[in-house]
């Protein structure tokens, strides 16, 4: 038994069961098309607003195939320094779709974020055939809608607007945020406004819609909307799990117009805004601007400092003073306050009326005081006001000596103090060197303190030299500098007498720290005409200040480092959207293209990290010419709940620059699994719970030809009850597959709950079976008839549908037939202009879509 329990286990090789997703890149969240001569035509009779220029110049077009040379020095010359940037959503082209009818969608609106600015929803738009434009392929054109769903009158589609100029930027961010235009894309959610279904997404890129020294420009895209679709294979016999393969598909064409209008700044800014930020990695210690600028540290100048504070200020200090001289401070400061308000609100009238009513008082108390009393009642009045006033004088002094020494501590530290700008973005390194001094004739060990885990001393040589060559900053370099006693105490560092030293420093962070203002309706502007526009203020994401502080010996502190951090935005090379049942942990695999080798022994080293603590990812080593994978773990959450959070892949062994930013989006929602034989419809249940009030709700599917609900209409769900949802499903094809299903707050515009269906479907019994030759190339189809017997003894009605309708049309869909009897099914197939063979199987159900028997025909084209 021993041995047994001792007995080494070795650990076999295993492979993941599911398909890895593939990550292909930003152009698989659409690419941008030139519109055809046919659709611009129709676009821009359609009336939509010109973008013009100050001088009310039609905006010059660009071509969007055309390549963009970005020259910042051209963009810092132009005298027009203001920017306003301006998005037109004009069309929507629909596109076949299995599950769905030729209507869908008939309503959309749009989610994005525009540098940092905050994330944009846009109202619902409705989908609008033009006059003479009916074809299937032919572009509808977006018009908004009203409260009750239906077209606003006034000009066609959707503008927003945003104004970028330098008043509104922080000091140097307008390089970057010409850097944002040229190198970032801009990435649209589409989503369907009555079901709440996302459709897909597209990107088009913002290069275009920089002047480069032009009054204004504009570009037209076609962009293609993308979605993510899983087609899970039926479970093999063995019992693994299923696999899931992972495919891309084409749900509709988006057609917009960015523009980009130059003017000149209204309000001049000062020159230290113009001036950007130093971009020097050595930091040399000296004072700051708020720093001590020289002058006496005497009484009469911190009170003069302390004068400039207000009064809650001095109120919030009183608690640092021992008790007994905060409350003696504090009463006097009441007292005397109320003796001000009084003096200042009296008049003479109203003091002379007070004495005489004190000496009515006096004398009706026959106790009328005389000469010598009055002036006996006036010494002592006038010592105990001299006696209160010194002791007021004595608090004072204490304060005021505290407030000295406080003063005196904050002027030296700021005197000691060196300030640095970051303009940091989310996963890459900021590298800088902060020059340290010994001041002191003896040595000094120096220990480093930071406030901030993502500010960090570089102790290793090796990295230091990477991000040394990575900037090209010719400092010194030093091995084994620094001294750790442990795993986590703070570094130290020997110091000489009067030496100085390149301490390296890196901040790097994983969090996505955005902070959004609530929303606020002020902010966004509607025109009375059916544009509405966005004029939100820039500088959203928050900026922190991180202290690193060089202490001596004696805990005094040599130096401070303050680096004040401002967040910038980032690229998003791809998007993902996983859709999981909920309180289920989420698993996958995302696959990446075989890279070069990067560690010694000729492997190639992936590094990911995730912007969100709780999920758990990691990558796999792969040797040179074969794909890696990066594996996630994802906590559950309930439904329909949707946790968002990036994933940085580096290729670098010491992760300063991200090769791919990922935006991972997982939608969770209640799981139902269902299993329906082919042409047959089942009836399912859902149930549905009720929150704290009643609410009108309606339920949506995603493929409204597949599935039925029932109630398919409005419907009151009571608070805190329970309705019952009856769900019917109707697949024409075997397989396994995801459909959803939602239930929405048609007054607000809620999601209530959403449910995944988990669909596996089942071939029926073929019955008969046939073969039919069609011959391929001469425009038209063959028309061909079989017999059908109703096996009952009574008049019968029956339905029929294919798997194939756009190969094979019935003549009649419906047709009744007396027991017994025989009836001829016309058939119409389609011709087709290249050879092959197509297997088309025929649905023959009830009244109750029961499925009475199946034909499958074999149609040979040749």
């Amino acid at each position: 038994m021993k041995d047994e329990e001792e007995c080494d286990l070795r650990e076999l090789s295993f492979t993941p069961v599911h398909a890895p997703v593939i990550a292909l890149g930003t152009h698989v969240a659409g690419s941008s098309r030139k519109s055809s001569r046919r659709s611009l035509a129709h676009l821009f009779s359609s009336r939509f607003p010109e973008i013009r220029d100050g001088l009310n110049q039609v905006a010059e077009v660009l071509d969007p195939s055309e390549a963009v040379n970005f020259d910042p020095q051209r963009e810092e010359a132009d005298p027009l320094q203001a920017n306003t940037l301006i998005l037109q959503f004009l069309a929507f082209t629909r596109l076949p779709q299995a599950g769905v009818g030729m209507g869908w969608p008939s309503c959309v609106h749009f989610t994005f974020q525009l540098y940092r600015f905050p994330p944009v929803s846009s109202q619902p738009l409705r989908l609008v055939e033009a006059e003479g434009w009916h074809g299937p392929a032919d572009p509808c054109v977006l018009l908004p809608v009203n409260a009750g769903g239906a077209p606003r009158l006034g000009a066609p589609g959707l503008q927003l607007q945003y104004c970028v100029d330098p008043t509104t930027l922080k000091p140097g961010e307008r390089v970057w945020f010409l850097r944002y235009l040229a190198l970032h894309s801009l990435h649209i959610d589409v989503w369907d406004s009555d079901s709440l279904l996302l459709i897909g997404s597209a990107a088009v890129e913002l290069k275009h819609v920089l002047r480069q020294g032009r009054p204004a420009v504009q570009v037209c895209h076609e962009l293609e909307i993308i979605t993510t679709e899983y087609l899970q294979d039926i479970a093999v016999a063995t019992g693994q799990a299923a696999a899931v393969s992972v495919y891309t598909t084409v749900k509709g064409r988006l057609h917009m117009r960015l523009g980009n209008i130059g003017s000149m700044v209204q309000a001049t800014p000062s020159p230290v805004t113009l001036l950007p930020p130093s971009r020097s990695s050595v930091v040399w210690p000296g004072p700051t601007a708020g720093g001590f600028q020289g002058g006496s540290l005497s009484a009469h100048a911190v009170l003069g400092l302390q004068a400039r504070n207000t009064r809650t200020r001095r109120a919030q200090r009183l608690p640092e003073i021992d008790g007994e001289l905060a409350s003696l401070l504090q009463s006097r400061i009441r007292e005397v306050g109320r003796a001000l308000s009084q003096v200042r609100g009296e008049t003479e009238e109203v003091r002379q009326r007070k004495m005489d009513r004190m000496a009515a008082v006096h004398q009706q108390e026959n106790t009328t005081p005389t000469r010598q009393d009055k002036t006996t009642s006036v010494s002592q009045q006038r010592r105990e006001e001299r006696v209160r006033h010194a002791a007021d004088l004595h608090v004072i002094e204490v304060y005021r000596e505290r407030c000295k020494a406080e003063g005196i501590t904050t002027m030296l530290s700021q005197a000691i103090t060196a300030t640095h700008t970051l303009y940091a973005t989310l996963a890459t390194a900021e590298f800088f060197e902060f020059v340290l001094k010994n001041p002191f004739n003896v040595p000094q060990t120096v220990t480093i303190e930071c406030d901030d885990p993502e500010l960090s001393i570089i102790v290793k040589a090796e990295e230091w030299r990477y991000f040394k060559d990575l900037t090209k900053t010719s400092t010194p370099l030093e091995a084994e500098m620094f001294h750790l006693k442990g795993s986590g105490s703070a570094p130290q560092l020997y110091l000489r007498p009067k030496e100085s030293v390149h301490i390296p420093l890196k901040y790097q962070t994983f969090l996505s720290g955005l902070s959004w203002p609530s929303k606020d309706t002020s902010s966004l502007k509607k025109a009375e005409s059916a544009q509405y526009t966005s004029k939100q203020q820039s500088n959203t994401i928050l900026a922190k200040s991180i202290r690193a502080i060089f202490r001596a010996e004696d805990g005094q502190p040599l130096a401070i480092c303050q680096v004040r951090v401002e967040p910038t935005p980032h690229v998003v090379d791809q998007t993902f959207r996983f859709y999981q049942p909920e309180l289920n942990f989420l698993k996958k695999a995302i696959r990446l293209p075989p890279a070069a080798a990067s560690r010694a022994d000729g492997h190639a080293s992936l590094h990911v990290r995730c912007s969100d603590p709780s999920v758990i990812c990691h990558a796999s080593s792969a040797a040179p010419g074969e794909p890696q994978d990066i594996y996630l773990k994802v906590p559950g959450a309930p439904s329909p709940q949707i946790k968002k959070f990036f994933i940085t892949v580096f290729t670098d062994p010491w992760l300063a620059s991200p090769a791919q930013i990922w935006q991972v989006y997982v939608h969770y929602l209640q799981r139902l699994d269902v299993s329906c034989v082919c042409g047959t419809r089942s009836w399912h249940s859902l149930v549905l719970r009720g929150t704290q009030t009643i609410r009108k709700v309606q339920c949506y599917t995603s493929h409204p030809l597949d599935l039925q609900v029932d109630p398919g209409e409005v419907f009151a769900l009571p608070a805190l009850a329970v309705q019952d949802i009856r769900l019917g499903v109707r697949l024409l094809r075997s397989g396994a597959s995801f459909r959803y299903v939602t239930a929405v707050d048609v007054d607000t515009r809620q999601l209530v709950a959403a449910w995944l269906l988990s669909i596996t479907c089942r071939q029926p019994v073929v019955s008969r079976a046939f073969e039919i030759r069609v011959p391929v190339g001469e425009g038209r189809g063959s028309t061909k008839k079989l017999s059908f017997t109703n096996p009952y003894s009574s008049s019968r009605e029956f339905r029929l549908c294919s798997d194939h309708p756009d190969l094979l049309q019935f003549k009649e869909e419906h047709f009744q037939v007396e027991g017994g009897e025989s009836y001829s099914i016309g058939l119409r197939f389609a011709p087709s202009q290249s050879p092959g063979t197509q297997e088309i199987l025929i649905f023959i159900n009830d009244v109750e879509e029961k499925n009475e028997e199946t034909y499958c025909i074999r149609v040979v084209y040749r």
